[in-house]
């Protein structure tokens, strides 16, 4: 880690004494560090002791004239190589997750664009509640990386998680997230597509379907947290992608097919994407009209490239080609026949019929997958879709170490 530079976020809590012994082990590594210590953490250090040990003035005031015209806020959040937030308080959490910016911390990590670390620190209580979970499951499924918390004492004297986890265990994951040797694919090369695809009718109709990116999105995710370089096909969707994935965008199927084979050669390939599977023949180069006493017009469709299977026959073939069933019934039997038929490795599958409602899993946040290879059936319970994204990133992780033993 030597040479590298960290900006540390300090907030407010018991735990944030625990950042000064964090800067000096630092230090030990050759690690430089500037430090933002906000209103609340300096009741708990003050900034003479930060500046001391970091070597470096400390920044707390968004409107510093002085600082703004020395280094501005957005050149101090994409000055250091990483981004740590030690202790990670409830509210620094639920500023990130929500986009709030108004004050330095906040406004510093929403415009780093470098790799953020998370130690939180609070009481149990705080922790195990529904908008902190909520908060949780949001910045990991934006790339945020975490280091505990760990169970025991606090200072208010209850037990349990909740205890910021101690300065070497940050170190561990400081060194992991600069140096990458954390990352059990890294090396590896993986491909993602992700959302719709829009074949066109006329110049402002199109045919689609409501997939929403958001798994597919999650997966990217998952794979570059977990040291992959990942490439995201992705079609039109209303989010924003991933840190650190390459983002490709397109339209239709068959740019969704080029952009793919571009990326090849690639170790793992997860087609999430939910790709149409026909086309009008010939699109219509204005509207269509809709006229008094004229018949509806005729819309002849051909059938679209297979993605999933041109990439099973192709002499690039991906390392682990996996790819998604969305079913309405028998999902199970349909998903299974679909991945002997297509050639790929495995194959997810998941129900997305309609509700009593009306309302189907695309679109959601949540998702019910049944993981299908050639020798196992696997049913993950209902989750959201960033932990489905992350258990079947393990699957991965794990088949590579099994297959390289």
């Amino acid at each position: 880690m030597r040479g590298k530079s960290v900006l540390l976020v300090i907030g407010g809590g018991i735990a944030a004494y625990k950042a000064l012994e964090l800067i000096r082990r630092l230090a030990e590594r050759g690690v430089k560090t500037r430090a933002i210590l906000t209103s609340a953490g300096a009741q708990f250090v003050t900034p003479l002791s930060v500046a001391a040990l970091t070597g470096n003035r400390v920044f707390s005031d968004l409107f510093s004239l002085t600082d703004e015209s020395e280094m501005g806020h957005i050149e101090l959040s994409r000055a250091a190589d990483l981004v740590v937030v030690a202790p990670a308080t409830a509210d620094l959490m639920g500023k990130l997750a929500a986009g709030l910016a108004n004050d330095l911390a906040s406004t510093a990590l929403i415009a780093t664009d470098k790799p953020i670390l998370m130690a939180p620190a609070m009481n149990v209580r705080m922790w195990q509640s529904p908008p902190v979970r909520r908060n949780l499951e949001t910045l990991k499924s934006d790339g945020v990386l975490f280091v505990g918390p760990g169970d025991g004492e606090m200072a208010c004297g209850e037990f349990g998680p909740g205890r910021m986890a101690e300065p070497l265990e940050i170190i561990a994951a400081i060194e992991a997230a600069l140096t990458n040797h954390g990352g059990p694919l890294n090396g590896l090369k993986a491909l993602v597509t992700a959302g719709p695809t829009q074949e066109p009718l006329d110049p402002i109709r199109f045919l689609a379907n409501r997939s929403s990116g958001k798994q597919g999105y999650a997966i990217a995710g998952a794979l570059a947290a977990a040291g992959a370089d990942v490439a995201l096909v992705s079609g039109p969707v209303e989010i924003a992608p991933p840190p650190h994935v390459n983002l490709i965008k397109v339209g239709t199927a068959r740019q969704m097919l080029r952009a793919c084979e571009a990326q090849l050669p690639a170790d793992i390939a997860v087609m999430s994407a939910a790709v149409a599977d026909w086309r009008p023949e010939s699109p219509a180069s204005g509207k269509i009209k809709k006229d008094d006493g004229r018949a509806v017009p005729e819309i002849r469709l051909v059938e679209n490239p297979d993605i999933l299977a041109t990439l099973a026959k192709s002499s690039n073939r991906p390392r682990l080609l996996i790819g998604f069933a969305a079913e309405t019934d028998h999902v199970r039997a349909h998903a299974s026949a679909k991945r002997a038929r297509k050639g790929a490795d495995w194959i997810l599958a998941n129900d997305v019929s309609a509700d009593g409602e009306g309302r189907s899993v695309m679109g959601g946040d949540r998702n019910q997958i049944h993981l299908i290879t050639v020798e196992t059936e696997e049913s993950w319970p209902e989750m959201s879709k960033a932990d489905a994204a992350r258990r079947l990133v393990q699957h991965i992780v794990r088949h590579f170490q099994e297959t390289q033993t």
